[in-house]
């Protein structure tokens, strides 16, 4: 992971252990990150935390994000309501990679009760390591929105 970007980073409770391992792993490859919550494992609402972590890309206080949630759906479908955001729901690195190579995905969610820890980094390893490639690409990206 050569480039380094500034990372939102939310869960729900659900999410909530996966998103500290996750965080863990980015502070030591030296990523800058913002934790947007929750502090505990405690119920709360993950549009609420969705919601932040979107606004910190729309703003461009972060140039990335990443969401997780019990089954990922929830947070992927509160985040691709906002602008410029385009949120894949990932549970292999392969979806990870043709999330960002064919759509430049700039936020990852991931189903903390789908995916174990080891799968969870390596979708975020991939998210973060495979540039978008452009060309043919582009044109459909910018129907998106």
């Amino acid at each position: 992971m050569a480039e380094k970007f500034k990372v939102s980073i939310a869960s729900d409770h659900a999410g909530f252990e996966m998103k500290k391992k996750i965080m863990e792993h980015l502070k030591n490859n030296d990523f800058s990150l913002i934790d947007r919550g929750p502090d505990s494992s405690e119920s709360v609402d993950y549009p609420d935390f969705a919601n932040k972590v979107c606004n910190d890309l729309v703003d461009k206080d972060a140039n990335r994000g990443i969401l997780i949630c019990g089954s990922g759906q929830g947070m992927a479908m509160v985040a691709n309501k906002h602008k410029g955001i385009r949120a894949a729901l990932c549970v292999n690195k392969e979806m990870a990679e043709l999330a960002r190579a064919h759509n430049d995905a700039n936020v990852l969610t991931i189903g903390a009760r789908l995916v174990d820890e080891s799968t969870a980094i390596s979708c975020v390893d991939k998210f973060f390591s495979t540039p978008f490639d452009g060309d043919r690409h582009i044109k459909r990206v910018n129907k998106i929105g």
